[in-house]
């Protein structure tokens, strides 16, 4: 089963910005790959091994606001469900429970592993925000 989320206007994002406005989300249950298709054309692919390990919960990472890869089981790595916040961010129930994850777009697509920004980030010590761009798990 898949569950898309495609289309919703100006209401599913604040921003005017392309780059962080998704215009479908895909996760079919059984793999272990969520992928999302941007407003700017960019087509973003996250293995769930890497949603999981930068889960941007104050339970996953503290509070010290510094954002690290957590290695997690094959088994921790399956969404059960997920559903956009705001117009600003995405949140994901795994399948073992964990939901307090919420998942900001610009932070998304810091974290897309297709060979395009796998290349870039190889390529550049600073992403766009100016920020060290976040290690690849």
């Amino acid at each position: 089963m898949s569950r898309v989320q495609g289309e919703q206007g100006e209401n599913l994002v604040s921003s005017q910005d392309p780059r962080y406005k998704p215009l479908a989300i895909r996760s079919p249950r059984g793999t272990r790959t969520t992928a999302i298709d941007w407003a700017d054309g960019h087509k973003s692919i996250y293995p769930h091994g890497v949603l999981r390990g930068y889960c941007p919960c104050a339970g996953c990472q503290g509070h010290s606001g510094e954002i690290r890869f957590i290695e997690t089981s094959d088994d921790l790595q399956e969404i059960e469900d997920f559903e956009t916040v705001g117009g600003y961010a995405l949140a994901i129930k795994w399948f073992d429970g964990h939901n307090t994850g919420i998942y900001s777009f610009p932070f998304l697509r810091r974290l897309c592993h297709c060979a395009e920004c796998h290349a870039a980030a190889e390529n550049s010590a600073q992403n766009a925000t100016g920020r060290e761009p976040i290690p690849r798990g």
